[in-house]
C-alpha cells in the first residue's frame, strides 16, 4: 500500500448518502474509489448505479470483493450493520489495509468490530461523524479513536477530511458522539411531538412564542422545519442511531427511558414516510417543506381518520 492516500484505492462499504457524498468529493481529487452496497442487488440498484456512472466510482460485487481490492476502506452504513459489515469484510481483508468504521454504533459495537478487523490483520481505527454531514461534506468534523488513529488522522486530512484524534482508546470518540445524539436526536423527536400536538389544539403560535422568549437565539419556525424535513426523510437511519445511544446508556449501567422514547418516535415518523404520507422519495415534494404545519397537518389528519 502506498504511503500516499492520493494513491490509494479506497473502499466505500455502504453507498447511501454519506458514501455518495465522500466518493464525489474523493473522485475530485482523482483518488480511485470502489463502492459495495447490498442495494446494488435489488431494485434500488439504478439510481446508485448511475450516480457510479457519472463520478467514475467502481462497483464491486460483494464486501469480500472490495475489501480485497481496497488500500483503505470506510464503512458507512446503518448503524445495525456496523459488526456485521466487519465481519464480512475482515474475511477479505488484507495485511495492513485501514478500516475507517463512519458508523453511529456505541462503543461495544465499535470494540467489537475491531476485534473482529484487527485479530484478521487489518487495522481498525474507528469514527465519530459529529454533525451532519452535507453542508459540510467531506469536512464534516471528525473524532477518531484507536491505536492506529493518531497515524490515521494526518493521512485522511491530506485527501479533505477534517479529524482530529480524541483518544487511543477505542469507544471514546463513540461516546462523545453517542451522548450528543441523546441531546440531537432528542430534540428533533420532542419538537416533532410538541410541534404537531400544539398545532392539534390550535396553540402552536403560542408555544412558540413562549419558546423564543425562554431561547431567544434559536429561530423556532426555522429550526422546526427543519427538525421536521430531516427526520421525515433520514428517520429510519436515525431511529437505528438512537437504538445504539440506548444500548450506549445500558453500557454505562443505565435506563435509556429518553433515547427508547425517541428512537420510537423517529421510527414512527419513517413508518409514515414508507407509507408516503409525506410525498414520493427522490421527489422535490418529499420532506421538503418550508413550513412544518403542512408535514404537522398530515399527521394529524392521518391520526384522526385512523380514530
Amino acid at each position: 500500500m502506498s504511503g500516499d492516500p492520493k494513491r490509494w484505492q479506497i473502499g466505500l462499504v455502504g453507498y447511501g448518502e454519506v458514501g455518495r457524498i465522500l466518493a464525489e468529493d474523493l473522485r475530485q481529487q482523482d483518488i480511485r474509489v470502489a463502492a459495495y452496497d447490498t442495494k446494488l442487488d435489488g431494485d434500488q440498484a439504478a439510481p446508485l448505479r448511475e450516480h457510479a456512472a457519472k463520478f467514475g466510482v467502481a462497483l464491486a460485487t460483494s464486501h469480500a470483493d472490495l475489501t480485497a481490492r481496497s488500500d483503505f476502506i470506510v464503512s458507512a452504513v446503518t448503524a445495525s450493520q456496523a459488526v456485521p459489515v466487519a465481519k464480512a469484510c475482515a474475511a477479505a481483508i488484507n495485511q495492513g489495509t485501514w478500516f475507517l468504521d463512519f458508523n453511529s454504533a456505541s462503543p461495544g459495537a465499535k470494540q467489537r468490530a475491531a476485534k473482529l478487523i484487527d485479530d484478521a490483520g487489518g487495522r481498525y481505527v474507528e469514527g465519530a461523524v459529529m454533525t451532519s454531514l452535507p453542508p459540510y461534506r467531506i469536512k464534516v468534523p471528525l473524532l477518531l479513536g484507536g491505536s492506529g488513529a493518531r497515524e490515521l488522522s494526518p493521512l485522511l486530512n491530506a485527501i479533505g477530511f477534517a479529524s482530529k484524534v480524541a483518544s487511543d482508546q477505542l469507544g471514546v470518540s463513540s461516546a462523545v458522539k453517542m451522548c450528543r445524539s441523546i441531546m440531537i436526536k432528542g430534540m428533533e423527536a420532542m419538537v416533532i411531538e410538541s410541534f404537531t400536538t400544539a398545532r392539534a389544539y390550535g396553540v402552536e403560535d403560542a408555544v412558540l412564542a413562549s419558546l423564543a422568549e425562554t431561547f431567544p437565539d434559536i429561530d423556532w419556525e426555522k429550526q422546526g422545519a427543519y427538525f421536521f424535513q430531516r427526520v421525515i426523510e433520514h428517520g429510519r437511519r436515525r431511529s437505528e442511531e438512537v437504538r445504539e445511544v440506548a444500548e450506549t446508556v445500558r453500557e454505562a449501567g443505565l435506563t435509556p427511558w429518553s433515547a427508547q422514547g425517541t428512537a420510537e418516535r423517529q421510527g414512527w415518523m419513517a413508518d409514515l414516510a414508507d407509507e408516503g404520507l409525506f410525498g414520493t422519495k427522490g421527489t422535490k415534494e418529499f420532506a421538503r417543506s418550508a413550513n412544518w404545519r403542512t408535514e404537522a397537518d398530515r399527521i394529524i389528519a392521518k391520526t384522526k381518520r385512523e380514530t
